[in-house]
């Protein structure tokens, strides 16, 4: 019995890989569409992405030859969103903001703007690389913002830009503390300000702080002597600057022995000034 079970298994399956195969080799653009559309929607309905994938070859040679025509908006969309469900999300993103500009008032057109920014979310890289597909997702789920506020992906929108704006305050962040790393203090200091000063939610906030006073301390003790004064005050300014934000912050202890040793230079010099 079960041999006979996989056997007509197998006869079926090689009859619908033998009708898959015909109708991919023939120039019937309706039976392609059919077949298409079918096993579009069986694949998104098991989630079978091998089925999804048969779907897409038959897409690619008929979208074209649709567009304009009534099955035109079907297709433009279930090509869009089957490159999005084989989570080839370059392809998706390019393809559901084509379905925008051309289906304006379609009822798919909310969900096609969420799917083309949630593509752009996805290729988005580590922030240590180059952010261009994070702006663009940043910029596409404003527009679904904008558009739907009260849409049906609003809630998850605005998280995933939340996410993409971390993305970029952390980058920023790196690139303002490799100054410190690489001890080129007034560099340091200048990004670290520029820094807080663009990015006054960011979580590196803190850090910004007390790496803005690490590096004006760095600078002062590593001066001319007659310079050290002048930069010991501007690093004690600094570690004001820190406490009243952070007064219980991760780096206080850091900060308070920053401080003690700014206080013993600064009267071991109004000593040696008076003497």
């Amino acid at each position: 019995m079960r041999n006979l079970t996989f056997i007509l298994l197998s006869v079926l399956t090689l009859g619908a890989c033998s009708e898959y195969q015909k109708v991919l080799k023939e120039d019937d653009i309706k039976a392609k569409y059919a077949m298409a559309d079918s096993l579009y929607t069986q694949g998104i309905k098991e989630n079978k992405k091998s089925k999804l994938k048969k779907s897409l070859r038959l897409l690619d040679q008929i979208v074209p030859q649709y567009r304009g025509k009534p099955q035109g908006e079907r297709l433009a969309y279930i090509y869009s969103n089957t490159y999005y469900e084989l989570e080839s999300y370059f392809d998706s993103g390019y393809q559901f903001e084509r379905f925008t500009k051309a289906y304006p008032r379609s009822e798919k057109t909310e969900e096609a703007f969420y799917k083309s920014a949630k593509s752009y979310y996805e290729v988005s890289p580590r922030y240590s690389l180059d952010q261009t597909e994070t702006y663009k997702a940043i910029n596409k789920f404003q527009e679904y913002i904008s558009r739907y506020p009260d849409g049906e992906y609003i809630g998850d929108a605005n998280e995933y830009v939340g996410d993409l704006r971390d993305k970029l305050d952390e980058k920023a962040y790196e690139i303002a503390k490799q100054y410190h790393h690489t001890e080129d203090y007034k560099a340091a200091i200048a990004a670290l300000n520029n820094f807080i000063e663009d990015n006054p939610g960011s979580d590196y906030l803190e850090k910004a702080y007390f790496y803005k006073l690490d590096s004006a301390y760095l600078l002062a003790i590593n001066s001319y002597a007659v310079l050290v004064p002048e930069r010991l005050k501007v690093a004690q300014e600094y570690y004001e600057d820190y406490m009243k934000y952070y007064p219980e912050g991760e780096f206080v202890q850091q900060a308070n022995a920053h401080l003690e040793d700014i206080e013993e230079r600064l009267q071991t010099n109004n000593t040696n000034s008076n003497s």
